[in-house]
């Protein structure tokens, strides 16, 4: 059987006091953190950078997984989980494809942070709502759901954002 064509995509976790940010995800139907592709020449931490500063307007620090003593080669952080989604429709590209996803756990540099106020619902989406699971509704109106795994990592970004 053919294998599917992989894409190397990032999502970055941004969370502050308690609440991580999420966007109404139009297209997916769903609650998102902030993502995207890794673009060619790009290492998955630029791609994290990159992706959540377009998508929020927030400059973010990455929260340090475990490092190791050795400087040659360079390290690059390690992520707090990886996964293989499977994308069945997208208009963007031909087909069924999978993204293979390095997930990343961060907060804000700015002590007040401020999500867009744009179409994209973005809202700080607290600990007691994430373990709550099923439907988020934003202010605005859209209401969706939280898959497992968005609450799951959340509550973890959450709780590392909280220890270090």
């Amino acid at each position: 059987m053919p294998s599917m064509p992989r894409h190397f995509t990032v999502t970055g976790f941004v969370s502050h006091e308690g609440r991580t940010a999420l966007h109404w995800h139009r297209r997916l139907a769903t609650w998102l953190p902030p993502g995207g592709h890794v673009e060619p020449d790009e290492d998955p931490v630029q791609a994290m950078l990159r992706e959540v500063h377009e998508e929020t307007g927030l400059d973010v620090a990455l929260i340090d997984g475990p490092a190791f003593a050795y400087r040659k080669p360079p390290q690059l952080a390690v992520p707090a989980a990886m996964a293989v989604y499977d994308i069945l429709r997208d208009s963007a590209f031909d087909g069924p494809h999978q993204h293979i996803d390095f997930v990343y756990f961060t907060r804000p540099l700015d002590a007040s942070p401020l999500l867009p106020d744009d179409a994209d619902a973005w809202a700080w989406v607290d600990e007691v709502t994430l373990r709550a699971g099923g439907t988020f509704t934003h202010p605005r109106g859209q209401a969706g759901e939280v898959h497992a795994d968005v609450r799951e990592l959340g509550l973890a970004a959450i709780a590392a954002a909280r220890r270090g």
